[in-house]
């Protein structure tokens, strides 16, 4: 099994190593207060999510950014070189509290967010529904709630489906990450905030 580094503790972040500490899947979760400011929230989740430092969090063979939009770049700001690791960009281009989109000029959000984890096979995930959706149980109404990917590398896009799968949830793969990840970016994306179920 790949192991999984946070960046992030926020909303996102901490629901992403719920579902994690759910299936007693062991994580490092950062943040940019550093270990000692995660301890509650480690002694909340469990033993198998564990509090280190930002590169701790980076080195692992899946790692997960959810960080305010505006803060990504300090957030991954001299980190080295992923070289081919995956890198899930769970972020939308609008923070609280005013929600103003960001101005992007003509690009995705994942198209900026890979500029910043050079090396990195980038999968977008874990974006699109509200956080208590993520830690929730997704076995709903009789079914499994769905989470859409994209990306551009096969390999990367099965690690990432095979995750999400071990979580409970339903994948679907919305192909290559420009047109996959703008469908599920928010905003301007069709697809956020659908809380869909696989039945069957």
């Amino acid at each position: 099994m790949s192991t999984i580094g946070i960046i992030g503790a926020g909303a996102i972040g901490s629901a992403f190593a719920k579902a994690l500490a759910g299936k007693c899947l062991e994580a490092i979760i950062a943040n940019s207060r550093g270990p000692e400011s995660l301890a509650d929230l480690a002694r909340e989740l469990g033993p198998s999510i564990t509090p280190g430092t930002r590169e701790q969090a980076a080195a692992q063979d899946i790692v997960l950014v959810a960080v305010n939009w505006s803060k990504l770049p300090t957030a991954l700001a001299g980190l080295p070189d992923f070289g081919g690791r995956i890198v899930i960009d769970a972020n939308n281009p609008i923070e609280a509290p005013l929600f103003k989109p960001a101005e992007l000029h003509g690009r995705t959000s994942s198209e900026i967010f890979t500029d910043l984890v050079p090396g990195a096979r980038v999968v977008k995930a874990f974006n699109h529904l509200p956080a208590h959706l993520l830690s929730d149980d997704p076995q709903a109404e009789g079914g499994r709630r769905v989470l859409f990917f994209a990306g551009d590398d096969a390999q990367a896009k099965a690690a990432v489906s095979g995750l999400i799968e071990r979580l409970g949830f339903f994948g679907i793969d919305l192909g290559l990450l420009e047109d996959g990840g703008w469908l599920v970016q928010i905003p301007g994306g069709p697809l956020p905030v659908l809380n869909l179920v696989k039945f069957g």
